[in-house]
Formats: C-alpha cells, structure tokens, sequence
C-alpha cells in the first residue's frame, strides 16, 4: 500500500511539491523567458522603422519602405517603381537602415 505522507516508504506530498515547481522553473527559464526576449528585441525593431529603410520580409524578399501607417507598410521591390506591394509591419523580420550600408 502506498502512502502520500507517512514514514512506511511513501513518497512525501512536500517532495511532490517541490518536484513539480521546479520543473515549472526550468520550462521558464528554457521556453518563456527566451521568447519573451524575443518578442521585445522584434518590438523594439519595429518601432525604429522609418520610411527610406531597407527591409527583408519574412518570406525573404528585400524591399524599399517608401510609405507606412501604423501597422501597414507599403514597400518597393527592386528598381522597378510599380513593384509596390502593401504588407503588415509584422511580416519584417529585418532592418536596414541607410547609413548603415
């Protein structure tokens, strides 16, 4: 027979305890705060975006910003002016600013 508290053997109900918050610990520290991190770092880059700044889109075009609202940008791919498709600011996945290059 088992026993959750006790001295005959059983597994201690504070062991059990102790058990499970460490592994909500580690599945913190391992999924969580990583993506945490993550989110902010692309939060902070989409909030730097400026009309003139060279893109890579997550589909892996690169693109001009030659207009932009709140969460849409309109961006110019290659030296083609009527190659201009609207897209939402979350489909960028990196910045290039001018005076970087």
């Amino acid at each position: 027979m088992f026993l959750l508290n006790g001295a005959e053997g059983g597994v201690g109900l504070g062991f059990v305890l102790v058990y499970v918050l460490m592994l909500v610990g580690v599945f913190y520290f391992i999924a969580w705060r990583p993506q945490k991190k993550e989110k902010k770092a692309m939060e902070e880059m989409l909030s730097t975006v400026a009309v003139g700044d060279t893109v890579l889109t997550n589909s892996g075009f690169y693109g001009v910003i030659i207009d932009m609202t709140d969460d849409m940008v309109i961006l110019e791919f290659g030296g083609d002016r009527h190659c201009r498709i609207p897209m939402d600011k979350k489909a960028i996945a990196r910045v290039e600013k001018p005076d970087q290059a």
